[in-house]
């Protein structure tokens, strides 16, 4: 059970990304001084600011809070937890159903890809739908950050979150202490070693602090959407310095569980108690909680010896 549930986190975000090839800098249209609405983001109108969200991505879930658009959001997904206080619902993202949306009567929904043409189920309802697919950078995330501030009527809110991240990530990867060389680290999505490469966002920001990746090895050509399965013997062989493990909640992997692992002792991140548990959810989305993934790997870092 657990090799068939990793290999669907790592299709699933194989999918994710593959939807992820939009237009990287999206019309923003309003029209005369000072006036907010009408709006148009990436070929999605709306007539007046939208009060009944419905967010199918628990990414955009955290970034409309974060904006200060959580008042506007009525529904998330049964993935959505975070904030705590969003209103979850058991509507689904991975497959979602237009009439359990169009119920709740929303102005908006976000999603995060097309699944089973949804978006063009709801356009038939004339439900506005707008997608924020898997960032593949952080400016992807700045991005889907303020076109969600323009729908939403959150530009202000928008523009100083961006900002507010931007500048604390470039003060943690400072931080970080200087290496002559570099680091390198196996980012583990599933015990059957599915892992990120660094097209990836999550292998964007390991590349921030110089990071080297040895799955990359696995998917030279980006043709697995960035993400690889990699063989025990290639991982063994590759012997990185460090290892992520972001398998923690879904499937219950610790350092205990990777140094019990047959073959493993002599990786040098597990011989020298390199292994850094991540939270799941910080570590898939590539929203505000971004910031603490850096911060994660900068004190990750700092643990590790430079000599």
């Amino acid at each position: 059970m657990k090799r068939l549930f990793t290999a669907a986190i790592a299709a699933t975000a194989l999918f994710l990304t593959g939807c992820a090839d939009r237009t990287p800098d999206p019309t923003v249209a309003t029209p005369g001084a000072g006036a907010a609405y009408p709006v148009t983001v990436d070929a999605v109108t709306l007539a007046e600011q939208p009060v009944k969200i419905v967010s199918l991505s628990p990414t955009a879930t955290e970034m409309l809070f974060a904006i200060g658009a959580g008042s506007q959001v009525t529904a998330v997904d049964d993935q959505s937890n975070f904030p705590a206080d969003a209103p979850k619902t058991d509507l689904s993202g991975f497959k979602p159903n237009a009439e359990a949306i169009a119920a709740r009567d929303p102005d908006l929904v976000v999603v995060s890809n097309d699944a089973d043409g949804i978006v063009g189920q709801l356009g038939k309802l004339s439900i506005p739908v707008f997608v924020t697919p898997a960032a593949a950078s952080l400016d992807d995330a700045y991005e889907e950050i303020t076109d969600l501030g323009a729908l939403t009527g959150r530009r202000a809110e928008a523009a100083a979150l961006t900002e507010r991240m931007a500048a604390d990530i470039d003060k943690i990867v400072k931080s970080a202490p200087a290496r002559e060389k570099p680091l390198s680290y196996y980012y583990e999505l599933g015990p059957d070693l599915y892992s990120a490469t660094s097209k990836t966002f999550i292998g964007s920001v390991f590349g921030l602090f110089g990071m080297t990746n040895v799955a990359d090895a696995a998917d030279p050509d980006g043709k697995l959407g960035g993400y690889p399965q990699l063989s025990q013997e290639a991982l063994v062989e590759a012997n990185p310095d460090t290892i992520f493990l972001a398998d923690t909640k879904c499937c219950q992997q610790s350092p205990d569980t990777v140094r019990a692992r047959a073959g493993w002792s002599s990786v040098t991140a597990v011989s020298k108690g390199q292994i850094f548990p991540l939270d799941d959810d910080i570590a898939s989305r590539w929203g505000p909680r971004t910031v603490d993934l850096a911060q994660v790997v900068a004190d990750a870092i700092s643990k590790v010896p430079t000599a």
